[in-house]
């Protein structure tokens, strides 16, 4: 086998959970969705659907009325004066995941650089490396409270020999948005060195801040300041923003020449999306007044729960999320908690707490990943937060008390 698949990493998140398959006590917040079910009227237009005997194969790129119905919707998110996304810059895909690894195939080449921030999911490291790119990394650090990207770093860090800029925000792990200042720069300094930019905006509704640079409350977008021809990737998937995390379905918005191309390469991957979760996904994008604003109202009334009972757990550093759905935090005395992997593993056994370990974010993993854990805070049951924490708190104590 190529020595690239060789070197990869199981899932640390699926290490840890496995540690807790089949256990009904452990309080499960290890994996980045909501436990709501997709919204019935989704559900029921897959079933007419399958009921009509639509079970053949699509277009590569994914229904016409669906690529027209993301781009009507992704132009309705951008401020008036953005450009309008026509539907020849939109390709359907099986999954975020899909659409982030069709992109990183069209682009990559064995020995191409390519630069990530991070911490970020794992696999947007893992799919360049896949492909035989050599991947540097540019860390966000906690200052303050808040997240934030060293500019001058990064963009040293991005020279005429980087064919890639990886960049998620709002970001998972940390909720760490871009701002729009920030994406103008990084756009300006790409333009100069011929870099591509792949945006993982897969968050991008899931934001709690206000902002006027968005005709509905969403993150900044790469798409809000750049021209249709720019060497830029956009990733976006129905899993977050629809409660569609199963369906396996996304999408790509990408320079018009470019989505041919990408067609090729949807056909030698998955060939197209099912035609019946494209007709649910139709009726999730027209509807989405229905969806996400409810989704956005709950995750923030879960972050607002979750945030301040651990910024009161002795030991423990929380650094501010605008977006996303996770509270990234540290504990704060590392030599005496070592590994996160290690920590979260004991945290499933001891405690019945299923989190995820923070160097599943990293490369390698990296120092500042020591330390560090993700909570998926999207629970329907609010209380289930406060006795999560209160198992992390009485873990925590009764750990410190056994190692000293």
């Amino acid at each position: 086998m190529r020595q690239a698949v060789l070197n990869l990493e199981e899932s640390m998140i699926r290490q840890v959970a496995n540690a807790g398959m089949g256990r009904d006590d452990v309080l499960k917040f290890w994996f980045g969705e909501s436990d709501e079910v997709t919204p019935q009227f989704i559900r029921d237009a897959a079933i007419a659907s399958l009921q009509q005997g639509e079970t053949f194969y699509a277009h590569n790129l994914g229904m016409p009325e669906l690529r027209q119905a993301i781009a009507d919707y992704s132009t309705g998110l951008r401020a008036a004066s953005a450009a309008t996304i026509s539907m020849d810059r939109i390709a359907v895909t099986s999954g975020g995941v899909n659409a982030l690894m069709l992109a990183v195939q069209a682009l990559i080449d064995a020995g191409d650089e390519v630069v990530a921030v991070t911490p970020v999911w794992p696999n947007l490291i893992a799919q360049p490396a896949i492909m035989g790119g050599h991947v540097t990394c540019v860390s966000l650090r906690p200052v303050g409270g808040l997240w934030q990207l060293d500019m001058d770093e990064l963009l040293a860090s991005i020279t005429d020999a980087t064919k890639l800029l990886i960049l998620n925000a709002p970001n998972n792990p940390t909720g760490w948005t871009l701002t729009r200042a920030e994406q103008a720069t990084i756009l300006a300094h790409c333009r100069r060195t011929g870099t591509w930019i792949l945006a993982d905006e897969v968050y991008e509704r899931l934001y709690f801040e206000k902002t006027a640079a968005c005709a509905a409350q969403c993150a900044p977008s790469f798409l809000d300041i750049a021209a249709p021809e720019d060497r830029l990737v956009v990733v976006h998937s129905f899993s977050k923003s629809f409660l569609m995390t199963g369906w396996r379905l996304g999408w790509l918005v990408m320079p018009p020449s470019m989505t041919p191309e990408i067609g090729k390469l949807v056909e030698f991957n998955t060939s197209c999306a099912p035609v019946f979760v494209q007709r649910a996904a139709v009726e999730a994008i027209t509807r989405t007044a229905d969806i996400t604003p409810r989704v956005v109202a709950h995750l923030q009334a879960c972050r607002d729960t979750l945030v301040p009972l651990l910024q009161a757990v002795p030991g423990v550093e929380v650094a501010a999320a605008n977006g996303g759905m996770y509270a990234f935090f540290r504990l704060q005395d590392q030599a005496l908690y070592g590994d996160s992997l290690a920590t979260a593993k004991r945290l499933v056994v001891e405690a019945g707490l299923g989190l995820a370990p923070g160097n599943a974010f990293m490369v390698n993993p990296r120092p500042e990943a020591q330390g560090w854990l993700r909570w998926c805070f999207a629970s329907q049951d609010l209380s289930r937060l406060g006795q999560g924490v209160a198992r992390l708190e009485q873990w925590l104590g009764l750990y410190s008390k056994a190692v000293r």
